[in-house]
């Protein structure tokens, strides 16, 4: 069976990805026996970002190599792993939410638009926008709002 990479490389519309990969030198990492699970922005996911980013983060490869690692999390988990999840950590550090109810499932910002590819070294989830690691001042803000609404 391919490694995650193999699978980005051949499949069509993740050249950008391939390219950021390649740029943070993060190729051996996602051929390694992981396992992991990576969620995929297509190139239509990248075109989204304003113009001018990835030229600008392919010239800042910590910041790259940064936003890459967000997309991957430690292990082999698919759709039905996920959804006994709120969140996972990302290998960056940083955490990603999750929404999976029925045939909706959401990474953050991001729609999953193809889950559970299975790869020899872990699983890939197709996503249709860059997800980004949320502000450290996010959490304090939702905590907040969230314990504020339970009080009703």
């Amino acid at each position: 069976m391919p490694d995650i990479v193999d699978i980005a490389v051949s499949a069509e519309g993740f050249s950008t990805l391939v390219t950021a990969v390649k740029a943070a030198n993060l190729v051996d990492t996602l051929k390694s026996p992981g396992p992991f699970t990576v969620f995929a922005p297509t190139d239509a996911a990248f075109a989204k970002l304003p113009p001018g980013t990835i030229t600008t983060l392919v010239q800042n490869i910590p910041q790259l190599t940064r936003i890459l690692c967000y997309h991957v999390v430690p292990g082999r988990l698919k759709k039905a792993d996920l959804a006994k999840y709120q969140s996972v950590g990302s290998v960056e550090g940083s955490p990603i939410d999750l929404l999976i109810e029925g045939d909706v499932f959401e990474v953050n910002n991001a729609t999953v638009i193809q889950a559970d590819i299975e790869a020899d070294n872990g699983i890939i989830h197709v996503i249709d926008t860059v997800i980004l690691m949320r502000p450290h001042w996010f959490w304090p803000i939702m905590n907040s709002a969230l314990a504020a609404s339970a009080r009703g």
